[in-house]
């Protein structure tokens, strides 16, 4: 299930192939095991099993009930920039090392309401100031292509994560090429959307008059439909 794209796995839990429990089960124990072992790829700073898992069920329980959307119950991952209420958000410094968000950033906000599985929060440069994802407090990001190499920065951990399967997709910023680079250097889909298209808020600043919240996917029609749900006005943010 792991190699399912993005829109694959949307069309997959439609049609009943499988449920949003079984998959975010999949890609759970994959992250288990290959990012989380002592040679693994540390593209996750956080993962959240109790959960993902709780949001699947929710997510399934809601496509029985006929109100679900084309995210309901597709796993993903957060960079650990996105203000998370209740989950440990760091940006990759030790600065942060104990910040639990009481409030959710809009993108965060924007997948919740569609019934998204977030299964945790990606590695990255500390406060997104770098552009190989070695200067992060929790230890730098091997490149799943090849671990004695840089999966560029300072979205790493979200690119590393998508290129090694461990998720279809990620949320990921770009303030000087920060999706762009790691994009690349993982062999994805990156884009850097235009400025004001995604909310700012709750998303942690590096420059604020460059920074830009976006997906790193594996195709472009997955890009399409990640940023279809990053994207939205909100007032909150004075530039969207």
């Amino acid at each position: 299930m792991h190699n399912l794209t993005l829109t694959k796995i949307s069309q997959g839990l439609e049609s009943g192939d499988f449920t949003s429990v079984e998959i975010t089960q999949h890609f759970l124990d994959r992250i288990k095991k290959l990012d989380q072992s002592d040679d693994g790829f540390n593209s996750f700073i956080t993962v959240t099993p109790e959960l993902a898992l709780a949001q699947a069920r929710a997510a399934d329980e809601r496509r029985a009930a006929g109100n679900a959307t084309q995210w309901t119950g597709v796993p993903f991952a957060h960079k650990d920039i996105f203000c998370t209420d209740g989950v440990l958000t760091t940006c990759g410094s030790k600065m942060l090392g104990n910040f639990i968000p009481p409030y959710n950033a809009t993108v965060v906000e924007n997948f919740n309401k569609e019934g998204a599985v977030c299964l945790g929060k990606t590695n990255m440069d500390e406060f997104a100031m770098g552009s190989s994802n070695e200067t992060s407090y929790f230890a730098g990001v091997k490149n799943p292509w090849d671990k004695n190499r840089i999966p560029g920065g300072s979205s790493g951990g979200s690119a590393a994560a998508v290129a090694a399967r461990l998720v279809p997709a990620a949320t990921a910023t770009d303030t000087g090429g920060s999706i762009r680079q790691p994009a690349a250097m993982c062999g994805l889909t990156g884009l850097k959307p235009t400025y004001g298209r995604c909310s700012r808020f709750g998303m942690i600043a590096f420059a604020s008059s460059l920074d830009q919240a976006g997906p790193i996917t594996r195709n472009a029609s997955d890009a399409a439909m990640m940023l279809n749900i990053m994207s939205s006005f909100d007032e909150k943010d004075s530039t969207s």
